[in-house]
């Protein structure tokens, strides 16, 4: 009888093992402090892509997830929900700390971290929230809003809302993020070949990195571009200072497109 008494205690402490959770609630609850009207919507930037919560494809309760990495367009109508102060303090899946406080959102499949517009469907309101989380796992949930999120777009009291995402601003691919640290200047364009690279050598004396010839057609002639780079953002100021003290034009910090 003992035994048998031993054993049943040691299978109801396995089954509450089985039960802990990281979270200290057991049930998802709004916070205490609901004044956010000093929250500032966040800017849309295209931001590396996240060490963490960016696997191709992932598996939750049985069901997999593929990861759109690459997207450059997005909109979809769906449902959406929120998540409070349960999470509030705990990881988001790439890493960074869930704030109830800050506009952001779960997503199963943008890659984070993306910025997406939401709308609610119903008031029309609209907000800017950046996505770094995972979910919503329950139901056809499209997108799980923070509590301040939900405030703002007027459906926190009702739980849900009808809603359209937009994608605003993708995670940058590996070689964009190398590119956005690595930038390129153009210093001149010529047409006629042998005055660029006359230029051209003329650089190489006088700055410490590489200096190229880029040709791009205009209106039916060709135009060879004198360029510097890669370099770093800090490089080219210097590069920039440099050419100013030998009287040349200091050029054009070209942008990631280009």
């Amino acid at each position: 009888m003992f035994r048998g008494l031993k054993l049943a205690c040691l299978m109801v402490l396995l089954l509450q093992g089985c039960t802990v959770s990281r979270y200290q609630q057991d049930v998802d609850s709004t916070p205490s402090y609901k004044n956010i009207e000093h929250l500032v919507e966040p800017k849309p930037v295209r931001q590396p892509l996240s060490r963490r919560g960016n696997a191709d494809e992932y598996e939750v309760w049985g069901q997999t997830y593929q990861v759109l990495k690459g997207l450059r367009e997005y909109s979809q109508i769906g449902t959406a929900s929120w998540y409070g102060q349960k999470f509030h303090g705990h990881e988001t899946s790439n890493g960074e700390i869930f704030d109830v406080y800050k506009f952001s959102a779960a997503h199963k499949s943008l890659p984070l971290p993306s910025y997406v517009k939401v709308t609610n469907l119903k008031n029309k309101k609209s907000l800017i929230v950046r996505v770094n989380d995972r979910g919503p796992f329950h139901g056809d949930r499209l997108i799980d809003l923070s509590y301040a999120a939900a405030m703002r777009l007027g459906y926190a009291n009702k739980g849900t809302a009808q809603v359209k995402v937009e994608l605003v601003a993708a995670p940058l691919s590996a070689q964009e993020a190398l590119e956005a640290k690595n930038r390129h200047l153009q210093i001149a364009a010529f047409s006629a070949q042998q005055s660029a690279v006359k230029f051209k050598n003329t650089l190489s004396n006088i700055v410490k990195a590489p200096v190229y010839l880029s040709q791009a057609a205009n209106e039916g002639k060709t135009l060879h571009k004198v360029r510097i780079g890669p370099v770093s953002i800090k490089h080219a100021k210097e590069i920039q200072s440099t050419l100013k003290s030998h009287q040349i034009q200091p050029g054009l910090l070209l942008p990631l497109s280009l």
